[in-house]
């Protein structure tokens, strides 16, 4: 078993200590979804665990080979002598286990690009200024040649909503669904979305250009799941917009997979119903998310979703903004 340990100074001052953030960080970025404390954090003075009660816990937790790096800017006393000390001792006591020093983190050109964003955000960017830069760190980190110029808009900005690069990936389209939201929005459709969180995230301002507007009927579904045959609020509220209003052009789904399957019921229910233009569908959760988004996936009218558990507000959001603002730049 193989344990990294990153080594800090400590500071007398409690909120200060915060390696194990560092720690976890590191984790999710080499073992994401690892369950196991193999990333972990350890200071020289002021705080707990010391480096040296740290390589024990990891000894004593089955650790054959423990990399310890110091997490400092130089090559100073600390780094050299201090830690290298204690690693030495551990040594001596554990003779079996391999204990790895690394450099610590020293001149690099990351740090700089770091101390410039800490530079702008002191000088007070605009909100604009902060997205055009987060997308440019998008496009840096990730290779998005191959994706297709009409998806690469909506893509960018749900990576840019959940700072979650799996979404490249995991985002499915219809074929013309696109093409289908942007006419939808230029046609001067409603949008309907399952909660009153995900109407609030959309751009009505951009929506009220071509007339359209947001609507949401989940407060009006009034109703307990036993007054309503076992039917969430969000079921019920779906069910009942689309057979009142009859302007709806996209539907936007984050939160309720309930609500998903409902639509997909109303849509194969009679070959003559009139379906929204697009359906956009992300629920998130662990109980029928991605069932309900599997079998969004297999249908013949215009959806764009995600197969995977995650999802949610920001998703659907970001999905339908993007839209917005491509019917706008056409």
């Amino acid at each position: 078993m193989e344990i990294i340990l990153i080594a800090g100074h400590g500071s007398p001052k409690k909120g200060a200590n915060n390696l194990e953030h560092v720690a976890k960080l590191l984790h999710n970025t080499i073992h994401p979804g690892c369950g196991d404390h193999c990333v972990r954090a350890a200071y020289l003075q002021f705080a707990q665990p010391d480096i040296m009660e740290a390589i024990k816990g990891c000894v004593k937790d089955g650790a054959r080979k423990i990399i310890i790096h110091p997490y400092f800017l130089s090559s100073g006393m600390h780094v050299t002598t201090d830690i290298p000390a204690i690693i030495k001792e551990a040594g001596e006591t554990f003779p079996g286990v391999e204990l790895v020093y690394t450099e610590p983190l020293g001149i690099h050109g990351k740090l700089a690009q770091i101390v410039l964003e800490r530079i702008q955000a002191a000088s007070g960017m605009k909100p604009e200024d902060i997205e055009k830069k987060s997308f440019e760190i998008i496009s840096d980190e990730i290779d998005l040649s191959d994706v297709p110029a009409e998806r690469l808009p909506i893509i960018k900005r749900v990576i840019h909503s959940t700072a979650d690069f799996e979404f490249k990936h995991s985002l499915v389209f219809y074929p013309d669904a696109v093409k289908a939201g942007i006419a939808a929005i230029k046609a001067g459709k409603d949008i309907l979305t399952d909660i009153e969180m995900v109407r609030t995230g959309i751009n009505k301002k951009l929506l009220s250009k071509w007339g359209g507007k947001v609507v949401c009927e989940i407060q009006q579904s009034a109703v307990s799941d036993q007054q309503s045959a076992n039917k969430t609020r969000a079921e019920i509220g779906m069910e009942s917009a689309l057979k009142e209003n009859h302007n709806i052009g996209i539907i936007a789904i984050g939160n309720a997979p309930t609500a998903l399957l409902k639509t997909i019921e109303i849509f194969n229910s009679s070959p003559v119903t009139r379906h929204p233009s697009l359906v956009v569908g992300v629920p998130v959760g662990f109980v029928k998310a991605l069932e309900s988004k599997a079998l969004l996936a297999e249908q013949t009218f215009p959806f764009i979703t995600n197969l995977s558990r995650k999802g949610g507000t920001p998703v659907a959001v970001a999905i339908v903004n993007a839209l917005l603002l491509m019917a706008g730049e056409e």
